[in-house]
């Protein structure tokens, strides 16, 4: 049976996706510095049950998953719907429903079941007839679990449903003319958006622009995230020397924020090895795509590649000034167990895509 399931087992993704966990908990603890033992522990926990729900979707297989997408994405709203009832509440978001002591996101994993829901919607339906009505339909299915999620609030998360919507519709092959249609349509209706942010949401996004006009409030964040990184130098100051985690200038250092400290422990180099990393995780993710002739599985493998990178990406740029701060968390190193497992049950997808459906 171990034989069958390591059978064209995708190792290089694997052992990439491993590598950077398991450098993750050494980040935590060092992040969580005075309970960091404690975190890590958690974390690691969190990685052990990754780690099985990721063997556990390979022996599974994706196409299993795919046939219930719609049963996935009901309970995933589901559980939207009971953080209003049952959520616990952290730095005045409603986001996680306590479950013998651990803190489930159900956002995180609305991620993944969308994803799903959307490869298998999209990928039965390949061709151009009825094509705008099944585009407006992928719309809807992300809309409903958006609102939800900005409800939390969690706009960070929210966002990112967006760059995964129109990656998997690029790859199904839809017009550009209605891509770029929903890209205008979007941008126009930036002003009835803003209306819609709390209070701390727009001075977030004003910062941005100029972290100085409220270097206390809004901008201290990220103020301090850029001192933070440049702090670090080429080298850095060492593991569990960073004077603003340890200081705790920085907030939030062992969830969104904890890129800034690995850029000052490990300094550019360190930072750059990372980076690295992520960056062979996504090629190697993106080789699925190109090894596969089944279009929900090019499509669940699109997602998964746009989830991964869009938080890369998001995620870093707001620690070095490039982005507005959001709350997204660094793909397997920041500190949460909902997102590690998530990551890792992704990563179980693409490897069972490329076991099932490999071209070569």
């Amino acid at each position: 049976m171990l034989r069958k399931l390591t059978r064209g087992f995708y190792w290089e993704l694997f052992w990439c996706a491993m590598i950077v966990a398991l450098a993750g908990i050494c980040f935590v603890f060092s992040a969580a510095y005075g309970e960091g033992q404690n975190l890590a522990f958690r974390q690691l926990i969190w990685f052990a049950l990754g780690f099985l729900a990721l063997f556990t979707v390979v022996a599974i297989g994706y196409r299993s998953f795919l046939n219930v997408s719609y049963v996935l994405y009901g309970i995933s709203i589901l559980l939207l719907l009971a953080v209003d009832l049952l959520g616990a509440t952290r730095l005045g978001a409603q986001r996680w429903i306590s479950v013998g002591g651990f803190g489930i996101q159900p956002s995180e994993l609305c991620k993944l079941a969308m994803i799903l829901t959307l490869a298998h919607y999209l990928g039965s339906r390949v061709g151009n007839l009825y094509q705008f009505r099944r585009f407006v339909g992928g719309f809807l299915l992300v809309s409903f679990p958006m609102l939800l999620i900005i409800k939390q609030p969690d706009l960070g998360t929210a966002l990112i449903f967006m760059p995964i919507l129109f990656t998997m519709l690029f790859m199904w092959g839809a017009r550009f003319r209605y891509l770029l249609g929903s890209i205008a349509l979007g941008l126009l209706s930036l002003p009835v958006f803003w209306l819609f942010l709390k209070e701390y949401q727009r001075r977030r996004l004003l910062v941005f622009v100029n972290p100085n006009i409220d270097p206390l409030g809004a901008g201290y964040t990220a103020i301090q995230s850029k001192i933070a990184v440049g702090s670090g130098g080429l080298f850095g100051k060492g593991w569990l020397m960073g004077t603003q985690n340890r200081l705790n200038f920085l907030p939030e250092h062992h969830t969104d924020f904890i890129f800034c400290v690995i850029a000052e422990e490990w300094g550019f180099i360190g930072s750059l090895v990372l980076i690295f990393l992520y960056g062979i995780l996504v090629w190697r993710s993106l080789a699925v795509i190109e090894r596969t002739t089944d279009p929900p599985a090019r499509l669940l493998a699109s997602g998964i590649v746009a989830m991964i990178f869009f938080q890369i990406l998001v995620n870093v740029g707001m620690t070095i000034g490039l982005m507005p701060v959001v709350g997204i968390p660094l793909p397997f190193v920041s500190y949460g167990g909902s997102s590690l497992v998530v990551m890792m049950i992704a990563m179980g997808f693409l490897i069972s895509i490329y076991k099932e459906r490999s071209i070569f």
